[in-house]
């Protein structure tokens, strides 16, 4: 009897530690390896519908009234089934949050506690690889501070969730603006070249707000469009000074780049904080679906200078415009380093997807051969060579070259693929004796 007792308790001391752990055991007694990852808020989440000091840069959620929607991207390599908990700060009152994975949501109640707290959300299961979605709303009370994300489960899917890790080198900061690509276009070696010609379309619905859809970039600087606000856009033309800094107030005066012409209604003057030199730009209301044009002329000049100019050819007016003219001190080179890239330049706007194709790339050697450039090499900023960020792309489709990025799309593309395009032998339609000087 005392035998059968004893059984029957040591039973129910079972039950209740098989069900304290959860998924942890199962029923032979024998416990399973579950791990956990933590993900900070930071650098990986989004607010909606408008981005407030309710999300801090560095501190996560801070928290506020009801009503916003916070959505935080991971990356999933594996399928299986996950435990999401939140690491809270202080809670100031009772409130009930939704927690939304691809569509399914769970709901959970949080009680006032003036220290860190972590609370379960529950199971939600991973049906498919590439970008999972978590969206945090309140639903009745105010929303708590939240820190992170801790994620439970097995080894294999943990170990490939791909994700902003840290702050290191202000991570947050560059993981919410998202990865950069690049297109390095193939150009004869020992070849002196003066004149760089590009063709650049944005897509309708694809000109986003922060997009920087640069055409013609080249060792010293880089010539593009941008989307700078719902009221305005620019066509941006800036050269480096050989002076390294990220501050222009600290370029001596014989490293500054000199300003020697200026198109009608260009806006010149300096640049910093990825570099720093002379910029120039003309506010310009050019439209998505449209193909603009893009000319670059480098050559060397006297005194170890070298002279860099714009122009601009807008359809709508269907005339070619002076960007800028800089020179740069202590450099005496033709054209080099000849590329495109695509970059998001405000963070709030890093998970929106924006795309951009390039096509009917020339050059022109010093000697005056036109040559078409129809091989390019795809590459992407340290965001995506660390992992952080998946969500690009590039390659050719249709005749043009073209870069993505943003938005958390699954696919992507290896770093260092080599693309072609079909040549056009179409020669840029241009007098270079009649561009405009002024």
């Amino acid at each position: 009897m005392e035998k059968n007792r004893c059984k029957k308790m040591l039973f129910h001391l079972f039950v209740v530690v098989w069900v304290m752990l959860g998924p942890a055991a199962n029923l032979n007694g024998q416990v399973k390896q579950v791990e956990a990852v933590t993900i900070p808020v930071s650098g990986n989440t989004w607010q909606r519908p408008n981005e407030t000091r309710e999300l801090d840069r560095t501190a996560g959620i801070l928290g506020g009234e009801q009503g916003s929607l916070f959505d935080t991207y991971i990356r999933f390599k594996e399928k299986g089934a996950i435990q999401i908990a939140l690491q809270l700060g202080p809670v100031p009152e009772t409130s009930t949050l939704r927690l939304t994975v691809n569509g399914k949501e769970r709901r959970f109640t949080v009680t006032p506690a003036l220290t860190d707290q972590l609370v379960s959300a529950g199971v939600f299961h991973v049906t498919d690889t590439g970008y999972a979605q978590i969206t945090l709303a309140s639903v009745q009370g105010k929303m708590p501070a939240v820190r992170s994300y801790q994620i439970e489960g097995g080894k294999t899917i943990l170990d490939g969730l791909q994700f902003v890790r840290n702050n290191e080198d202000n991570y947050y900061y560059w993981g919410r603006r998202g990865p950069s690509v690049h297109l390095s276009y193939t150009v004869p070696s020992g070849t002196d070249i003066e004149y760089y010609y590009n063709e650049l379309t944005v897509p309708e619905g694809e000109d986003v707000i922060g997009s920087y859809f640069m055409a013609n970039g080249f060792a010293q600087g880089y010539f593009g469009i941008q989307v700078n606000s719902e009221q305005e856009r620019r066509i941006l033309f800036s050269v480096w000074s050989p002076f390294h800094t990220d501050n222009p107030q600290e370029i001596p005066d014989d490293q500054k780049i000199v300003l020697t012409k200026k198109g009608r209604g260009v806006s010149t003057g300096e640049f910093g904080n990825e570099g720093a030199g002379g910029q120039s730009f003309l506010r310009y209301s050019w439209k998505a679906g449209h193909t603009y044009r893009f000319l670059l002329k480098g050559k060397p000049v006297q005194d170890n200078y070298t002279e860099f100019t714009a122009w601009f050819y807008a359809p709508e007016e269907r005339e070619w415009r002076l960007i800028a003219q800089f020179l740069r001190p202590k450099t005496s080179t033709f054209l080099k380093g000849f590329h495109s890239f695509l970059e998001n330049f405000i963070p709030s706007q890093g998970n929106q997807e924006r795309q951009v194709l390039f096509g009917n790339q020339w050059i022109r050697t010093a000697s005056g051969q036109w040559l078409e450039c129809v091989d390019a090499r795809f590459t992407a900023d340290a965001t995506a060579r660390k992992d952080f960020r998946l969500d690009y792309a590039g390659g050719e489709k249709n005749g043009f070259f073209f870069l993505r990025n943003g938005g958390f799309f699954s696919d992507y593309t290896p770093i260092g693929s080599a693309f072609s395009r079909k040549a056009t032998k179409k020669l840029p339609d241009v007098d270079l004796e009649k561009l405009p000087v002024e």
